[in-house]
């Protein structure tokens, strides 16, 4: 089969198809979306080390199951982000645990599809399992802006994209940060009530548009960039989580006058450790399949290239690189 390996250099290669373990999916890959995972670990193989397959977003077809496989059959539409001790989906096949997988949306083509998984369990993880919001709190009103008040750090990428969504249709309201007219014009289209430029002082801001303090902050940014900005704005009893490890020590005590919360996302955990819940994160997958069927969220797919190849993965990672891009990248078929 072919696959692509990080050497570091991306090199087009082929390897043996793998063979399902007990609880084992073999899904055959359609399409494969791109996110900063995969340029920090491609980072990490230095010349020398072991070639390293890459790729935790994907969508395509069941081809084979292993003899402990209940919930899908040969022949269905997945879609996944997997497991980042295993080997990744930059390949015509891999292998996934069937508890980490959830259908494919219909009314998605593939490379939509990729772009849901990663970026949306960590979405709602954060948003759901870390601040503690209710995500159906706003869904009967029609949407956000009368409950919490929730900052959302880099709102126009990947993960931003789709909890500005997520927190809308929980009620939230919610203040994304974008630093340039496209991005901003993304993050109103998404749902955000309103925007503010992070690369301008934020306490001012949000001053202006009537927040002294908020009630939640989503940073799906930059960890060190915003922790003393962050202990500034966040209300006394709130939350923050973040996405993004700390390169230098975070003084917690900033936050220890008001009692404020603070949690680490990571949506490797469950799958890392084999948590007993692990399976959860395919129910997700089929919540947000459902929401997208029913048009409650839309897609935050914002550029294809085709086919995968080592090529293509390239420009999108280099892209990536840039810190400029708006909504996920996909790669689809294979040529």
């Amino acid at each position: 089969m072919r696959a692509i390996l990080a050497t570091p250099a991306l090199v087009d290669t082929e390897l043996p198809e793998p063979v399902p373990g007990p609880h084992d999916l073999l899904v055959r890959i359609e399409a494969v979306a791109v996110n900063p995972v995969d340029t920090k670990l491609r980072a990490a193989v230095g010349d020398g080390d072991p070639p390293r397959q890459l790729g935790w977003d994907a969508a395509g077809v069941v081809a084979a199951t292993g003899e402990r496989v209940g919930r899908f059959r040969v022949g269905e539409a997945v879609m996944f982000a997997g497991d980042a001790g295993r080997a990744g989906c930059n390949a015509e096949a891999v292998l996934v645990d069937e508890r980490l997988v959830g259908r494919r949306p219909a009314r998605l083509s593939w490379a939509e599809a990729a772009s849901v998984p990663l970026t949306g369990l960590t979405a709602w993880e954060a948003l759901f399992e870390r601040l503690g919001l209710d995500p159906d709190a706003g869904a009967a009103g029609g949407g956000g802006g009368k409950g919490p008040s929730l900052l959302i750090l880099g709102g126009a990428g990947g993960v931003g994209s789709i909890a500005i969504q997520l927190a809308r249709r929980a009620g939230a309201m919610v203040i994304a940060s974008a630093s340039r007219p496209e991005s901003a014009a993304w993050v109103l289209e998404l749902g955000a009530d309103h925007v503010v430029d992070h690369h301008q002082p934020l306490a001012p801001q949000l001053v202006a548009l009537g927040f002294e303090v908020v009630d939640h902050i989503a940073n799906f940014s930059d960890t060190d960039a915003y922790w003393e900005v962050m202990a500034e704005l966040i209300a006394p009893l709130g939350s923050i989580v973040a996405i993004v490890g700390n390169r230098q020590p975070l003084d917690l005590n900033r936050l220890k006058a008001k009692s404020v919360t603070f949690a680490w996302e990571f949506m490797f955990s469950r799958s890392q450790f084999q948590t007993p819940d692990m399976g959860r994160q395919g129910e997700i997958l089929d919540r947000l399949a459902a929401l997208l069927e029913a048009g409650e969220l839309r897609p935050t797919l914002g550029r294809t290239l085709r086919p995968i190849n080592a090529a293509n993965l390239g420009i999108a990672h280099a892209q990536l690189a840039t810190g400029s891009t708006i909504g996920k990248i996909a790669l689809a078929g294979w040529g």
